[in-house]
């Protein structure tokens, strides 16, 4: 049975490893699911993520971070949805806890987080909100 919404499957699957602490959680991979991994490791709410060939599928494997034994991601929720899509301009992105939080957007220019893109002048698809 295909998956019809393969952003919030990962999200979950980031929530529930880390509500359990667990030290890694595995999930089909995709470019997609890559390109927002790079950006929770950059942002530092992941310690590390890295894509395993499995035969004839690829597996993206994320290492979670805590501090202190609590994960460092508090608030994960997909935003735009395949049922209602989000479009935001440069100028209206929304803020996440006035800043201290991270929306992360899919742009022309690739994944990227709310900072970087307002910073481009970049608008495009709201992907989900980090906290």
């Amino acid at each position: 049975m295909s998956m019809t919404d393969p952003i919030s499957d990962m999200l979950a699957r980031i929530k529930n490893a880390q509500a359990v602490r667990k030290r890694m959680v595995a999930m089909p991979s995709s470019n997609l699911k890559t390109s927002i991994a790079q950006v929770l490791k950059d942002e530092g709410y992941i310690r590390d993520f890295r894509v395993e060939n499995e035969g004839v599928k690829n597996v993206l494997q994320i290492e979670l971070k805590y501090v202190e034994g609590r994960g460092v991601i508090d608030r994960l929720e997909r935003f735009s949805k395949p049922g209602r899509r989000r479009y935001f301009g440069k100028d209206d992105i929304p803020r996440v806890l006035n800043g201290l939080g991270v929306a992360i957007i899919s742009t022309s220019s690739g994944v990227m987080t709310d900072t970087q893109a307002r910073a481009q002048g970049q608008g495009g698809e709201v992907l989900c909100l980090v906290a």
